[in-house]
């Protein structure tokens, strides 16, 4: 795996270099998704719609047959763990 040294700017900015730009579709005023890991964070493109749809629909298709939630039963739990487990997301 190749791996490049960058410098971060006043503001916390960084520049990803134009080969990488290239290879993975990044373009001027697009958006990444950063991830931290336990080794460091992480920069993917965001998944394109298809594979977006696709998540969503498997994960209502989980959701099938729950009863919906009612006011209160919210209360314990993480909206940003249930995130993570729809996405394959690990710690």
């Amino acid at each position: 795996m190749v791996s490049i040294r960058l410098k971060v700017g006043p503001k916390g900015q960084i520049v990803i270099p134009k080969v990488f730009r290239e290879a993975y579709g990044i373009k001027e005023g697009g958006e990444v998704i950063v991830e931290p890991t336990e080794d460091g964070l992480v920069i993917k493109k965001p998944p394109n719609k298809e594979e977006l749809l696709r998540k969503l629909k498997e994960y209502h298709e989980k959701r099938k047959g729950t009863k919906p939630a009612k006011l209160g039963e919210l209360k314990g739990i993480s909206l940003e763990d249930e995130f993570d487990e729809v996405w394959g997301i690990e710690e």
